[in-house]
């Protein structure tokens, strides 16, 4: 097969702007002839393209977002006929995915695990039952020690003496925090070694005056590692505390009163801080959240587990005020300029 005939569709063929401009970043440039079409100023595209821009647009662009976990409301397969409904500039666009790759879409009804019917997870929101979940997790996931030859960074919007180290510790007492793992009580320095986390983090706009502080420990400090995956054995995602704690994890802040609590039960475990995912891993990685084979977690496949690993950014929470208490050391400070935005979106359907 030449190059000519492993092209199936291209990017013109489509009447939904969103279709074509995910069309677009996905095909290939040439000046072959579409045989739908017959334009040859399209990006075009195989049958694998063409499949991969189905998934893009119509599973991953309906995802459903829950409290706790996501699933999409849309699927497709080869054994079933198109059952949804679409907006009138779709209804074409659709017949071409039908009649090349002989699909059909479809609702998604998900397993019940990624909408968070996650046993533990249940439990961690009912605080009747929380504590003996969180023993688990202090329990059950691993610590890890860091020294003074890793580094961390620490982002201030207009700190009022930049060159002050102090600057870069946990917020004073007065200042009134929102943190998924700290409180006025219990006070946390946030950090990452990833600098783009770092940024995005802290929501940094191009008029803000920024400042990045690079950090490291002056001993070791001993952290519970909460952002790596627990490997299971003989449980189903509905029963995984590995899932309870990603979910939890992917949630925003009406998830903060459990993270809190796992930071004070680590805190008084004797720990120095916490390793967690960032709520931005998936972001920052460009992937679905929750991906499944054949409705299974990639969580609890072997074969998928280090991808999943790889997937997962690490911020780090050091409880009190590490730069004050000697236990961190300010490496450098330096001014931080933005000085390029990009964004990388696709698109979904606006109804289904």
């Amino acid at each position: 097969m030449n190059e000519e005939d492993s092209h199936v569709a291209c990017s013109e063929c489509f009447n939904d702007i969103g279709l074509k401009l995910d069309a677009q970043k996905i095909g290939t440039l040439n000046d072959n002839k579409c045989p739908i079409c017959l334009k040859n100023n399209g990006q075009k595209l195989s049958s694998v393209q063409l499949e991969h821009l189905a998934y893009r647009f119509f599973v991953w662009g309906s995802l459903h977002k829950c409290d706790y976990g996501a699933a999409p409301m849309v699927q497709f397969n080869e054994h079933q006929k198109t059952s949804i409904q679409v907006s009138p500039w779709l209804k074409d666009d659709i017949k071409i995915f039908e009649r090349i790759l002989g699909i059909g879409f479809f609702h998604y009804g998900p397993r019940l695990w990624m909408v968070g019917e996650v046993e533990p997870l249940k439990a961690l929101q009912n605080t009747k039952t929380r504590d003996a979940v969180i023993e688990r997790i202090i329990n059950e996931y691993p610590s890890r020690t860091i020294d003074n030859h890793e580094i961390f960074y620490r982002i201030r919007k207009s700190p009022y003496d930049p060159d002050n180290w102090a600057e870069y510790d946990s917020p004073p007492e007065h200042v009134e925090t929102f943190g998924r793992l700290d409180s006025k009580e219990a006070p946390a320095l946030y950090v990452s070694p990833d600098l783009d986390v770092c940024v995005h983090e802290c929501r940094v706009t191009a008029e803000d005056d920024l400042f990045v502080a690079t950090l490291h420990p002056r001993e070791q400090l001993r952290l519970i590692d909460l952002s790596i995956l627990l490997k299971e054995e003989n449980i189903t995602e509905f029963e995984s505390l590995d899932m309870a704690v990603h979910m939890v994890f992917l949630a925003t802040k009406h998830s903060y009163e459990i993270t809190r609590s796992i930071a004070s039960s680590a805190k008084k475990a004797g720990f120095d801080g916490v390793i967690y995912p960032s709520y931005f891993s998936l972001l920052r990685c460009g992937v679905m959240p929750l991906q499944t084979v054949y409705g299974i977690s990639n969580r609890r496949i072997p074969e998928y587990q280090e991808i999943e690993q790889a997937i997962t950014i690490q911020n780090i929470a050091i409880f009190g005020r590490p730069l004050k208490e000697g236990k961190v050391k300010v490496k450098c400070i330096n001014r931080l300029i933005l000085s390029r935005v990009e964004y990388n979106f696709h698109f979904g359907p606006v109804s289904v």
